[in-house]
């Protein structure tokens, strides 16, 4: 079940999850299951499971704990692919910019 990062971040409660793991650092999974009230622990689980496919997530056993951390690096493909797209943006930004210059002169 090994799966890309695309296909790991595709779904927001697992963008959610990697922010809070990015904000707060390390969690455990009944933590990050607190996270998410209307959500099973079960799904949670299963959800950590696709970033730990995807490597965007590792475990690591403290005790009889196991805590989740973060792994960016997988975002790296990401953003090499999104940088191919980064002159879209920056058009509409220049348009927008001048759209609003142009209606604080009127």
């Amino acid at each position: 079940m090994i799966r890309s990062p695309f296909e790991a971040i595709a779904d927001p409660t697992r963008r959610a999850i990697l922010d809070r793991l990015a904000e707060s650092g390390p969690r455990r999974a009944g933590d990050l299951a607190k996270q998410f009230p209307g959500m099973s622990r079960p799904a949670v689980s299963k959800h950590l499971r696709v970033l730990r496919s995807a490597k965007m997530v590792r475990q690591e056993p403290r005790g009889r704990e196991v805590w989740y951390i973060l792994d960016a690096s997988p975002l790296i493909q990401i953003n090499e692919w999104l940088i191919d797209y980064e002159h879209f943006w920056q058009n509409r930004l220049e348009r927008l910019k001048k759209s609003a210059e142009n209606s604080s002169v009127e």
